[in-house]
């Protein structure tokens, strides 16, 4: 019998499902690093959390580990090379939870560009309105250009909502794509092509990032990128918080030189810098991309399947690698 560490909040019934036989702690809050310090010692495997902090000293104290089983589909909490080393088995969840991300992403465009979030605090606050023909105009998205940078699992569905709104795509991605997916929705909009990233900082409507948190993509969209993009544009993040220097936003989203931002995730989550919060022309979410419930049970389901094949001396279904 195994002992595995269940490092945040999950989806237990799930999880013991898939993992009968072991000895499963946890899951039931989130652990701080003291406490994860301590449980990882005596773990032959955990189910973690991106807030996990599994760097080179944390991994080290697992002297029985095997195996991590990460339930998300990215891993920069985790210090892949000092898992190697130490022999452990780490594995994600992709393929299971694009489509519901890509949907949050979209929700966001939608909110961003025709200015909801805003139109609702108005309501909610009871100030005065009536039918008006210029009140809370927003952005329209037929003909517009949606610019993916990664367009990966998520890339790629946020493109297809994107295109069945009339809207052209461009990406940025290290290899051409096959985007056949993509034109098929709409034959009124333009063939999805592939462009280097000065290019879709400029010319885009809407940049939305789907790009894995490396050290080549750490803030990647910066001050200079910012100042690229068209003062009408609006940016989406629903990939990774330090992939926008979020001081160089927070300037360019006073200062006008783009119309708004949509965001899902922060440099520093859960602190978001102050003044993002005041900002009538930003829609802010805690984090919830993948937040379907069908889409929770997949990934809880395929972490702890993950761990129970390569307990069992198997290899896993979705390892990194």
């Amino acid at each position: 019998m195994a002992r595995i560490i269940v490092t945040a909040p999950q989806l237990m019934s799930v999880v013991n499902e898939e993992l009968p036989g072991h000895e499963v702690v946890g899951g039931d809050h989130a652990m701080d690093r003291q406490e994860l310090s301590d449980q990882i010692a005596t773990a032959d495997a955990l189910l973690t959390s991106l807030s996990d902090p599994l760097d080179a000293e944390m991994i080290s104290k697992g002297k029985n580990l095997k195996v991590i089983g990460q339930c998300a589909a990215g891993f920069n909490n985790i210090d892949l090379d000092a898992a190697k080393q130490a022999g452990v088995v780490v594995t994600s969840t992709p393929g299971v939870l694009h489509e519901a991300t890509a949907d949050l992403a979209f929700t966001l465009l939608l909110e961003v560009t025709r200015r909801t979030g805003e139109a609702e605090r108005w309501v909610r606050s009871g100030k005065a309105w009536r039918y008006d023909h210029t009140f809370m105009l927003g952005a329209g998205l037929q003909g517009a250009t949606l610019g993916i940078i990664g367009l990966g699992q998520i890339g790629e569905a946020m493109a297809r909502r994107a295109a069945a709104f009339g809207m052209n795509v461009i990406y940025n991605a290290r290899h051409e794509k096959n985007v056949m997916a993509i034109d098929a929705v709409n034959p009124n909009t333009q063939p999805t092509r592939r462009v280097e990233l000065d290019e879709l900082f400029v010319t885009s409507d809407v940049v939305s990032l789907h790009c894995p948190l490396t050290d080549k993509t750490r803030h990647l969209v910066d001050a200079d990128a910012l100042a690229a993009m068209k003062k009408t544009a609006y940016l989406v993040n629903t990939a990774r918080g330090a992939c926008v220097d979020e001081v160089a936003l927070v300037k360019a989203l006073k200062s006008g030189a783009i119309a708004g931002a949509g965001l899902d995730v922060y440099e520093d989550e859960p602190a978001i810098t102050v003044d993002l919060l005041t900002m009538e022309n930003v829609v802010l979410l805690p984090h919830i991309g993948s937040a379907a419930l069908p889409t929770r049970e997949a990934m809880s389901r395929l972490a702890a399947r993950n761990i129970a094949k390569v307990l069992d001396g198997k290899p896993a279904e979705t390892p990194v690698e």
